[in-house]
């Protein structure tokens, strides 16, 4: 991993590259191919390592802006390499980068603040996403980069995928199609190591039940989502592909700045107000954005590119998802779990606020001073009131890796 500093992420041909490398070097127990074609035209890219029948599946990439997933499965296919006993009944698969698309959108490297990391991101649709489109599109409409995945999992079936996933900025935790029993205890002293907050109430994974701290299990199918509103089920999305070859997902996720505000079990004293004030400011944030959109769209020369489209879709998601806020909370809400709201809501309209600013940037339009103005205002209060501090890429990769490798050694398959 030598190609990597404090804070630079790996580009996608950066790490195609280093695969290639990789595979050259015991060609007789590696290999690197082509299995798909993006949208766009783009490669994506199989690296495996082994020959055992018996595999893991690792997938990087599926989310645009979440840039740790690909350095982190690199490291792991260092380590399957080189480790004998990490092979030894087992073979390791890797999908490089799900939607290269998107991460050639993503535009930040090298973020030195949350500003920098907004003022070049990007995450499509939920149509688009390779791993959550089967939940928002019937099958005859998936993209191609869905089908490659799905393709990677009929052709692989693996007992153990583990999807590779992050967050701008809050704690580490598992998501988990079934159980692993024994995966809490060296998931926990990792991040306890690397000084990674666990994020014990994560939205994502709002009324789970859990197997241990940070680690969710997925409910079945006619539990109550926690926020009804939101189009994608994670229950219908590519994770439960594997269960059809007895296999099982893991889904591993690790911050880039880090916040023990989301590590708080505490009870919340008055979580049912502190939802609805979080609801509020939500709409009245999304309300500010979408004012200068409704003001800038008559002048903008194209108003079909991704980045415009993805700000609007994410600005179509508040409504409802304000409407579940004011919903009773889940009995025993936690500090860390109205944490993860307050997180939550400051993110959507963050995220379709610095796509929209892109868009105005590049059409030089007059609106973008004053939304650069209130995207810099949101980062710095972002970053304030969570006490974010950044979590270097070395320490994001190792703790990921060991989590996918603490897993792959607990699941039955």
């Amino acid at each position: 991993m030598s190609h990597l500093t404090e804070q630079r992420y790996p580009t996608s041909a950066e790490l195609v590259q280093s695969a290639r490398e990789l595979a050259s070097h015991r060609p007789d127990l590696c290999r690197l191919r082509q299995v798909g074609t993006s949208r766009g035209g783009r490669p994506l890219h199989l690296l495996s390592v082994g020959h055992d029948r018996r595999a893991v599946l690792i997938v990087a990439g599926a989310h645009a802006n979440e840039p740790t997933g690909g350095p982190t499965a690199l490291h792991l296919a260092e380590k399957a390499l080189f480790d004998r006993e990490l092979r030894t009944d087992r073979s390791w698969h890797f999908l490089l980068c799900a939607d290269p698309d998107g991460a050639a959108l993503h535009n930040a490297p090298e973020p030195h603040s949350l500003l920098d990391y907004h003022r070049g991101f990007f995450r499509p649709t939920g149509a688009e996403q390779p791993e959550w489109s089967p939940s928002v599109l019937p099958p005859d409409r998936l993209p191609p980069e869905t089908r490659t995945l799905v393709g990677v999992i009929d052709e692989v079936r693996p007992y153990l995928q583990v999807s590779l996933h992050g967050t701008e900025l809050g704690g580490s935790w598992v998501q988990l199609t079934r159980d692993i029993p024994g995966l809490a205890e060296p998931f926990a002293k990792s991040a306890a190591e690397l000084h990674i907050p666990v994020e014990t109430g994560a939205s994502d994974a709002a009324g789970w039940p859990t197997s241990g701290r940070g680690v969710h299990v997925m409910p079945d199918m006619d539990a109550q989502a926690a926020f009804p509103s939101l189009p994608d089920d994670a229950r219908l999305s590519t994770w439960h592909h594997a269960h059809r070859y007895g296999g099982s997902t893991a889904i591993v996720e690790v911050p880039m700045w880090a916040s023990d505000l989301v590590d708080d079990p505490a009870p919340h004293p008055a979580p049912e107000r502190a939802l609805r004030r979080l609801s509020a400011r939500l709409s009245r944030d999304t309300r500010l954005v979408e004012e200068i959109l409704t003001e800038a769209m008559p002048r903008l020369p194209d108003t079909e590119g991704p980045l415009l489209g993805a700000a609007c879709w994410a600005l179509g998601l508040v409504p409802g998802l304000a409407d579940d806020w004011v919903q009773p909370p889940p009995p025993g809400a936690t500090m860390a779990y109205v944490g993860s709201i307050d997180a939550f809501a400051r993110r959507l309209p963050l995220r379709a606020a610095a796509m929209l600013l892109r868009v105005l940037e590049e059409a030089g339009d007059l609106a973008a001073p004053r939304l650069d103005s209130l995207v810099t205002r949101w980062c710095e209060a972002y970053a304030e009131r969570f006490g974010a501090r950044w979590v270097p890429v070395a320490h994001q990769i190792e703790h990921q890796a060991r989590t996918t490798v603490a897993a792959v050694r607990h699941a039955r398959g």
